[in-house]
């Protein structure tokens, strides 16, 4: 196996990548001797990626209209769980904000985190 060492600047990065490239065009069988590098590559990258490039974690609006995607749930969708389709509008939209309430029903019925719902985000002005 090549050996996988930390990544400490872009060149060491671009390696990783080159090196993990390979492996997406025919993924290793897990626990093998590849699959093992593969995963191992993976991880570099990841922790690198997480101290030099971190991302900003998803408002509301925004983990709403991404689990909406994924799941291929509507704004119909979300109106159910919330009781209102002009709740669910103005929540997409940025007119307001979800309540305690809300943010209780999407946990439950979408599983997604509470800690998300709750971060505050701001609300496009009325026109």
């Amino acid at each position: 196996m090549k050996e996988i060492r930390p990544l400490h600047n872009e060149a060491d990065y671009d390696w990783a990548l080159n090196e993990v490239n390979q492996y997406f065009e025919k993924e290793p069988e897990p626990g093998s001797m590849e699959g093992d590098r593969f995963e191992l590559l993976l991880l570099v990258i990841g922790d690198y990626e997480s101290k030099h490039y971190p991302m900003e974690p998803l408002d509301a609006p925004e983990m709403l209209r991404g689990a909406m995607a994924n799941h291929g749930w509507t704004q119909a969708d979300l109106a159910k769980v919330l009781g209102s389709k002009s709740r669910a509008s103005e929540v997409l939209n940025r007119k307001r904000h979800l309540t305690l309430e809300q943010i209780w029903k999407i946990r439950e019925a979408w599983k997604l985190p509470a800690e998300a719902l709750i971060k505050p985000y701001p609300l496009r002005k009325s026109e």
